[in-house]
């Protein structure tokens, strides 16, 4: 089972991703939106923003996301490790249902060039 910090690590270098990306996939991740990030298995809600291409995490908490962020996404932290070192595809474990992803659908729209 990944740790906090291996999670925590997981998302700065998604963030690192996003920053460094061109095209269709920078223009995606330039929304300024509120983000949560609730790792299931470990019991713990990662909070912030994604904006100007990087996630920004602001809070780290126990339990689920203590308010409903623009995008919010839920799954265990093995799946965001694997996921964020090329060893999971995102789509088919959002389609498994392995990976919860909930934003508005124009915000779908726009995220589905990152997936």
């Amino acid at each position: 089972m990944a740790t906090m910090a291996e999670c925590r690590s997981a998302l700065d270098t998604l963030s690192d991703n996003l920053e460094t990306a061109e095209g269709n996939v920078r223009s995606a991740a330039a929304l300024d939106r509120s983000l949560s990030c609730h790792i299931k298995d470990l019991g713990i809600t990662f909070t912030g923003r994604l904006k100007d291409g990087r996630i920004q995490v602001l809070d780290t908490f126990e339990g689920p996301p203590r308010e409903k962020a623009e995008i919010r996404l839920a799954m265990n932290g093995d799946d965001l490790v694997a996921m964020v070192n090329g060893n999971l595809n995102f789509a088919k474990a959002w389609a498994s249902g392995r990976v919860r992803l909930e934003a508005s659908i124009r915000d779908l729209m726009r995220l589905r060039t990152l997936l």
